[in-house]
């Protein structure tokens, strides 16, 4: 039977502890908690090195597929030191060369706060870097649950609350004065982290050399577009109805071939079979009435916002039930491992049997900085103090585990994550989850695909009470672990 991890109703906040950097405590802090009403924080700048330190150093294994943006500009998911989550759009170097311009865009949309929104939460722009800070969902877009599902198709009460808040996003872009939407596709609607459906704030930027305003397909480009290659609200409105063809037929359907099959009256074609018997005829025909009016070939027979979100609300199912209910999830996509189980457990004896039967094994490959110091007579007490740590973490005296490794890390001649995994560890035996998830964040920054080290983040996050971002860790934790189990 396993030692079992309490939750703790007090905390240890100190500045730092035993050379490590608690995130409780940063400087940086202030300006996250300056929220506002929504509990977000307030648009701000932010430095190359905060956003190079949240991703680890940009790392690849960090690069977003799908986020709502498409090549050649890269997204990365990344957590801040008050442990926020993140996505962060990383601009080619020549889609902003006006760095005025593009602070300017940046800080307006950055005023948009909306429940509808992934939120744009900051900027950065030093030298010729252009990066665009959001919240970042951690449960993909609505092209992959609507064209790519693995386990079950959206239903329809689903579908109908996406076109709602989506509808809903819009209108509310439109009443603070940003109408304009580029590129409005499958990829751009987003999930959080309870699978409601949210509207990236990216394509509310105005750039014009950042590609084209749209896909480079044709036959899902407004009309007017083609004639004059300007973006106006009725276009946006235009990719609506592209959205709202998607959500019924649960494929990609040129607007003029679906035009083709309801002027024919072929409503069957159009519909995706998975939907059979979970929506009446007049319900059908009201969605498709409406895309019809989105779709309409000049711009000014088309609806607005308003008009579509009136159209939408009598149209919703099951309103009182959760997203996460209606996409037949527990909010976790990937099952857990038996060391994730126990992490979920908070069952911290498991992974001190793990560190224990791993060892070193894990430093191999992470970034290891020997100095000349060792070398000298710093060499040996170097070597002393990781043995009186690791002789403590065997016998569980973790007291004395933590001064071993704090002697070991103060020296600063090598760099280990297993150092600061084991002293993690040691600290949430000691009821100190603070230090311990800093010690867990040391880890992961020195070996960014290193499994354990999310783990223990994940369980002290637990620990601290901040249940979702515990999930995220045990899911980032078990797609790394599950991965190096195939190779």
């Amino acid at each position: 039977m396993g030692c079992k991890f309490s939750k703790y109703s007090t905390c240890c906040c100190s500045t730092e502890q035993g050379g490590v950097q608690v995130p409780e405590a940063n400087i940086e802090e202030n300006e996250e908690n300056n929220v506002e009403g929504d509990g977000l924080p307030s648009f701000r700048e932010y430095t190359v090195d905060q956003l190079r330190k949240a991703t680890s150093g940009f790392a690849v294994e960090n690069i977003v597929s799908e986020h709502g943006e498409k090549a050649p500009n890269v997204v990365y998911k990344g957590k801040l030191e008050n442990q926020m989550r993140i996505a962060i759009k990383r601009f080619n170097k020549s889609a902003w060369p006006d760095a005025h311009q593009f602070l300017e865009e940046a800080r307006a949309v950055g005023q948009l706060r909306s429940p509808r929104l992934a939120n744009l939460l900051g900027c950065c722009c030093e030298g010729d870097e252009r990066l665009l800070v959001s919240e970042y969902m951690s449960n993909d877009t609505l092209a992959k649950h609507l064209f790519h599902w693995e386990t079950q198709p959206m239903k329809w009460a689903m579908r109908l609350r996406v076109a709602l808040h989506l509808g809903q996003a819009l209108e509310y872009c439109t009443s603070k004065g940003r109408a304009l939407y580029h590129d409005l596709n499958a990829y751009r609607v987003l999930f959080d982290d309870d699978f409601n459906p949210k509207l990236s704030c990216f394509g509310l930027m105005k750039n014009s050399r950042d590609g084209k305003s749209y896909s480079t397909n044709l036959a899902f480009t407004p009309p007017e577009y083609l004639r004059t290659g300007r973006v106006t609200p009725e276009s946006v409105t235009y990719s609506f109805g592209t959205l709202l063809l998607d959500l019924l037929s649960g494929k990609h359907i040129p607007p003029s071939h679906a035009l083709d099959l309801i002027r024919d009256r072929n409503l069957q074609s159009l519909t995706d079979s998975c939907l059979e018997g979970q929506f009446s005829d007049d319900e059908g025909t009201e969605l498709v009435r409406l895309a019809s009016r989105c779709l309409q070939s000049e711009p000014r027979e088309r609806p607005n916002p308003k008009s579509l979100v009136t159209a939408l609300i009598p149209l919703q199912k099951d309103s009182e039930v959760p997203s996460h209910v209606l996409m037949g999830t527990d909010g976790s996509a990937v099952p857990l491992t038996p060391l994730g189980e126990a992490c979920l457990r908070m069952d911290l004896t498991s992974l001190h049997e793990v560190l224990e039967k791993i060892g070193y094994k894990d430093d191999e490959g992470a970034a290891t900085e020997l100095s000349f110091q060792m070398w000298t007579n710093q060499m040996q007490q170097t070597l002393d103090s990781k043995k009186k740590g690791d002789a403590a973490f065997r016998q569980k005296d973790f007291k004395t585990a933590i001064e071993g490794y704090t002697q070991f890390i103060d020296v600063g001649s090598m760099v280990s994550p297993t150092i600061y995994a084991r002293r993690s560890l040691s600290y949430l035996f000691s009821n100190m989850p603070n230090e311990g998830l800093g010690d867990a964040m040391q880890a992961q920054m020195i070996s960014p695909i290193w499994f354990m080290a999310f783990y223990l983040q994940a369980i002290a996050l637990l620990a601290l009470g901040k249940e979702i971002d515990a999930q995220v860790a045990l899911k980032e934790g078990t797609e790394l672990e599950t991965k190096k189990s195939t190779n």
